[in-house]
């Protein structure tokens, strides 16, 4: 079974959210957007778009999107089965989360790494 088969985001916390995400925007020429973060489309070797998103996010310091993760940020990867993953994951004896989301954007769940770092696993919605 492939288990992960891309990242779908980057997700961090900072002590100044609005200056750290303008930073960004200055200096390396991220597309901030209102919402906090940016998303960038995917292509392919010849350049051209290949149907697929990874999304930056920069979050306050203290929310708890990354909880109980230790760490000040998340990576959301993308996979193509998650029940059936987050399943192999429990077996394994991994530190799965008992809550998941399924919403327009996709199928959620989490697990937590051997280090306390949370890790989103992301089922897109068919067709994406």
């Amino acid at each position: 079974m492939k288990r992960v088969t891309g990242i779908g985001g980057i997700f961090f916390h900072a002590k100044d959210p609005v200056a750290l995400r303008g930073w960004y925007k200055r200096h390396l020429g991220i597309d901030v957007q209102d919402w906090g973060g940016a998303v960038f489309g995917w292509s392919n070797d010849a350049g051209e778009p290949a149907g697929g998103t990874t999304t930056w996010s920069i979050g306050a310091a203290g929310s708890d999107h990354v909880a109980p993760g230790l760490a000040s940020f998340m990576i959301n990867y993308r996979v193509a089965d998650l029940d059936a993953l987050l399943k192999l994951l429990r077996a394994e004896g991994c530190h799965v989360l008992d809550k998941t989301e399924d919403s327009e954007f996709g199928k959620f769940g989490w697990v937590i790494d051997p280090e306390g770092n949370k890790v989103e696993l992301w089922q897109p919605p068919a067709g994406q």
